[in-house]
């Protein structure tokens, strides 16, 4: 708000407008935060909008795309996989074993793939195909949050939120959270809805949940709705809010997606 000729005039007079300019720099982050969040990925077979659900979509390490599980499970119908084992988007021969993976996966971290570094932190996370390493996951989803991943900074938050592989710091679950949400993380949003209701701060809570049940979670409608119960959202709020999930919901799902999810809950019955 104020320009300083040097630093020495900055100290002298700095303190009789300290308080107006921390209430701007409040105001432009809650400009910043509160936005519409930029549009999700879509699928680059069928061009709908990934699924929210990570378990419905797959990363594919030959060329770094973000897949519908809708779309593997038609070229599998089709015969594509049934003969040759590929990956659905650029035909090249899926991985066969987990050394391979990581290869690919390090190439395309490499080469500044966002996602990549997400998919390797998750896998340091678990101890999938590599020795598990909290620190080592929590470095990569940092760098992952620097390319873009939006999820890879939703991850970091839950770890300082849980003290995994981190000192447990809620200021920092928040910002990493806030910086996920932006970056248009539904579940971030969702959980920073919860930080701000569990903290009496129901309005601050309402938006960033109604935010999050237009992106089309669930869980997020059911909270608006039970806001709405308790006089924090309006009738017309919950309306519009509601009709944005359903249009949301629409256009994510298909057929293939379907049926997709479905062969999945099957497969998971049997383990």
């Amino acid at each position: 708000m104020v320009t300083y000729c040097n630093a020495a005039c900055k100290k002298k007079h700095r303190s009789k407008h300290k308080k107006a300019c921390e209430r701007r720099v409040a105001e432009l982050h809650d400009e910043e935060l509160f936005r519409e969040p930029p549009p999700s990925d879509d699928c680059p077979i069928c061009f709908l909008p990934l699924p929210l659900n990570t378990g419905e979509r797959t990363f594919q390490s030959c060329c770094g795309k973000l897949i519908c599980n809708g779309c593997i499970n038609a070229m599998e119908e089709a015969g594509g996989r049934g003969k040759v084992n590929l990956c659905a988007f650029c035909r090249v021969p899926c991985p066969s074993s987990d050394e391979e993976n990581i290869k690919r996966i390090k190439k395309l971290i490499g080469a500044g793939n966002a996602y990549a570094f997400f998919v390797l932190g998750g896998w340091y996370a678990t101890g999938d195909g590599v020795p598990q390493d909290i620190e080592k996951a929590n470095e990569l989803y940092l760098r992952a949050g620097e390319f873009g991943c939006a999820e890879a900074y939703y991850n970091l938050g839950a770890s300082y939120n849980n003290g995994r592989g981190v000192e447990m710091d809620k200021k920092k679950t928040k910002y990493y959270y806030e910086l996920a949400a932006m970056g248009g993380s539904v579940h971030a949003r969702h959980n920073l809805g919860c930080v701000e209701g569990h903290a009496g701060n129901h309005n601050r809570a309402m938006k960033h949940l109604i935010l999050s049940a237009k992106a089309g979670y669930e869980l997020s409608l059911d909270a608006v709705k039970k806001g709405f119960i308790r006089g924090y959202v309006t009738k017309d709020e919950y309306a519009n809010t509601l009709r944005a999930y359903q249009q949301r919901c629409a256009v994510m799902k298909s057929k293939d997606r379907d049926k997709a999810e479905a062969l999945r809950q099957i497969s998971n019955s049997f383990r």
